[in-house]
């Protein structure tokens, strides 16, 4: 397996302390728009964990409080560490100069037990060699897109945001997910790709839609080798305009390795204006 990470996080003197330059390979949003990508923030939370507590990764769960923006440093801070026997749980605090742009809590660690099983089963979709590009809403660019390779195996997505079609019946989607890089499918790979749950918003809706992240919670059954990660996404409901949504993360030969949900603020394009406005930012 690759010993390559998608998260270039540094160290500093203090243990407790890590940060990460951000690039915009970490980000996503239009031109001289780009914005650190949600999962990855929580990837970086969950590296600075495993690497502080040399634990693996049980649980977390992130909120968004704020954005940063390519040339950024995001300083990230382990706190309330609390060791036990075989787990600990801690508080990770990420924050640019005073300005705080999300929190995490999670729990780190491992137990032996004979007990391996799951009731969980990936879904009967096409290989991901058989299955379309997830689409690209804007001129190429050597942002977080261009560094995964995402396909679409089940679900709408379609270049400047048109669905068509009307609300979908079921509100699922599935996608095929690896990094271009060939860095191993581990907890914080999970937590970037799980950050595409709002993605499903619009096949959802049946409308030009997507969705801002409150959230990303990940859930860690188990790590194994793969080059893919089939990502199967639920949209649960919309109300109040927000959006809810779950998915559940396998290998490419079926074994479960985590799960995760996220809510997010549903957003409503104008595709037209939304062609037009990378047509300005590309002139």
């Amino acid at each position: 397996m690759s010993t390559k990470s998608f998260i270039d996080l540094q160290s500093t003197h203090n243990p407790h302390r890590w940060f990460l330059p951000v690039e915009e390979r970490y980000c996503v949003g239009p031109p001289g728009m780009k914005f650190l990508f949600g999962g990855v923030g929580l990837a970086t939370a969950i590296a600075a964990l495993e690497r502080t507590t040399e634990r693996p990764c049980i649980w977390a769960t992130a909120q968004y409080l704020s954005y940063a923006n390519p040339g950024d440093v995001v300083d990230v801070d382990v706190r309330s560490k609390m060791d036990g026997k075989h787990i600990t749980q801690a508080r990770v605090l990420a924050h640019v100069k005073d300005r705080e742009i999300f929190t995490c809590n999670a729990a780190v660690g491992a137990r032996e037990s004979e007990h391996s099983h799951q009731w969980v089963e990936m879904p009967d979709v096409a290989p991901p060699e058989d299955c379309p590009p997830m689409p690209r809403f804007g001129p190429e660019a050597d942002d977080l897109h261009s560094n995964l390779d995402m396909r679409v195996a089940k679900g709408r997505y379609a270049p400047g945001r048109n669905v068509e079609g009307g609300r979908s019946a079921d509100g699922r989607v599935v996608l095929w997910g690896r990094l271009r890089n060939g860095a191993a499918i581990d907890a914080v790979t999970l937590a970037v790709i799980n950050d595409f749950v709002p993605s499903g918003t619009s096949h959802a809706l049946g409308l030009p839609a997507g969705a801002t992240s409150l959230d990303n919670t990940l859930r860690v059954r188990k790590i194994v080798e793969t080059e893919w990660v089939c990502c199967d996404i639920q949209i649960e409901g919309v109300h109040n305009g927000f959006v809810h949504g779950r998915a559940a993360m396998f290998s490419d030969r079926g074994e479960l390795m985590a799960s995760g949900s996220q809510s997010g603020i549903i957003r409503i394009f104008d595709p037209e204006a939304f062609k037009a406005r990378f047509a300005a930012k590309k002139d």
